[in-house]
């Protein structure tokens, strides 16, 4: 479904796997926090070549856990993963070199999200970086509706009616809050990272690459 809904989605899944390729350290730990069926952690898995590397899949939904380790094993993947069914807010993060958020930070309450950065942040090995992928908004309200234009006429060439369309919003009403871009990069720099580069976007869906 996200892959109908998100513009550009696969690619930034298989890229994932080339940034931790190129940033992943050895004998450390990569996290997928908010993994869902586990597309970032299976990307990284193809591609994390660095010695004693860990990948550690979090989500808060059993039924997401348990698909996520079906799908790994199926992968018959050549590095230790461990899946783990939590709140991403109660992880400790720990000796990291990669860390993803992927569509994951926008489902946190605003006034929860730089906590969770600093706490990222804080676990991450000098060098280390999180990846944070997120649906934007705009303070411009012209180019706002644009992007959100531009986002429904993709959600329809990819099958969905209108209805879905409007029920689909009703529901993310209030539980998907997304920021601007420059409230993001504000909040990465206030939480520790030394640069955060604009990596990705397609209309009003970014990833960003955080550097300790």
């Amino acid at each position: 479904m996200i892959r109908r809904s998100v513009p550009g989605y696969e690619t930034i899944i298989s890229l994932i796997g080339l940034l931790a390729e190129r940033y992943a350290q050895a004998n450390s730990n990569c996290y997928d926090l908010g993994c869902s069926l586990g597309a970032a952690t299976l990307s990284m898995c193809s591609r994390v070549q660095q010695p004693g590397c860990r990948i550690i899949a979090v989500d808060n939904a059993k039924a997401m856990t348990q698909r996520c380790q079906s799908l790994i094993r199926q992968a018959n993947v050549g590095i230790e993963v461990d899946v783990v069914c939590a709140d991403i807010r109660d992880v400790v993060v720990r000796n990291a070199s990669v860390v993803v958020l992927n569509f994951t930070l926008q489902f946190i309450r605003p006034e929860e999200r730089l906590k969770l950065l600093q706490q990222i942040h804080s676990g991450l090995l000098p060098g280390g970086v999180l990846i944070l992928s997120e649906k934007i908004t705009f303070a411009d309200e012209a180019e706002c509706e644009q992007m959100e234009a531009l986002h429904i006429a993709f959600k329809k060439a990819n099958g969905y009616s209108n209805m879905e369309i409007s029920q689909k919003r009703s529901a993310l009403e209030n539980v998907l809050i997304p920021d601007t871009l420059e409230q993001h990069s504000a909040r990465l720099q206030q939480a520790g990272f030394r640069r955060s580069e604009l990596w990705f976007r397609c209309f009003n869906f970014v990833s960003l690459l955080a550097i300790k």
